[in-house]
């Protein structure tokens, strides 16, 4: 079963950067919507895998709501920017809790959080370039920066602790995710167009990598038994 896994696990990454190409030249929110469904239908592929692996599924679960969200995130941004950054925020919480149930939360954590939120909200906040539309705008991005702070605080502490092939993928797919948003930031706040596209690049191989991260976390604990 893990051959044909990581077999559907390859296949629809393809499909994922098809469709992430399609975008990125067409851009109707139909593409968009099929490349999202397309990184949550990994992760429920690969929770299933834990699932027959009879592992601990509390990441798996953890990391599975977090696609969703994000999914969930992605398609409404288009529609209300505000609503899709709540529901991105959300899955950014997910994750970060996915990622305590690999290593508990600790000082150390929240640290890095910190050291990574600090710089970004400076920049975001005091750099000309930006125009938000109006305080609400700017309060809801600080906000958002500050949990994809942690979260990627968290993804680091936990590579450093625990140095594997499952925390490389977490680490960056989280630092990908980031400055996926970074350059989300720079597009639609600064109206820098063509860091629309690198914001692209990375966003969609970055949910891949979480989605893949469920597999690995199973795979770890099958070949462990």
């Amino acid at each position: 079963m893990k051959k044909t896994i990581l077999i559907l696990n390859f296949i629809l990454l393809l499909a994922l950067i098809a469709l992430d190409v399609a975008y990125i030249v067409v851009g109707t929110l139909l593409i968009k919507s099929l490349a999202s469904a397309i990184f949550v239908i990994i992760g429920i592929i690969n929770f299933i895998f834990a699932l027959k692996c009879k592992a601990s599924i509390k990441f798996p679960i953890l990391m599975l709501f977090g696609l969703i969200f994000a999914m969930l995130g992605d398609i409404l941004l288009e529609i209300n920017f505000i609503v899709g950054a709540i529901l991105f925020a959300v899955g950014h919480i997910f994750f970060f809790i996915s990622y305590c149930a690999l290593s508990k939360f600790t000082l150390k954590d929240l640290l890095y959080g910190i050291i990574i939120f600090i710089p970004s909200v400076l920049f975001m906040t005091l750099a000309p370039i930006f125009e938000y539309d109006g305080i609400v705008m700017e309060i809801v991005c600080v906000v958002y920066a500050l949990i994809i702070s942690l979260m990627v605080g968290k993804s680091i502490s936990l590579f450093i602790a625990q140095k594997s092939m499952l925390t490389l993928i977490i680490l960056l797919g989280s630092i990908c995710f980031f400055l996926s948003d970074l350059m989300l930031l720079l597009n639609v706040f600064a109206h820098l167009p063509v860091v629309g596209i690198i914001c692209l690049v990375l966003y969609y191989p970055a949910e891949f990598m979480l989605a893949f991260s469920i597999f690995l976390h199973s795979n770890v604990i099958k070949d462990a038994r």
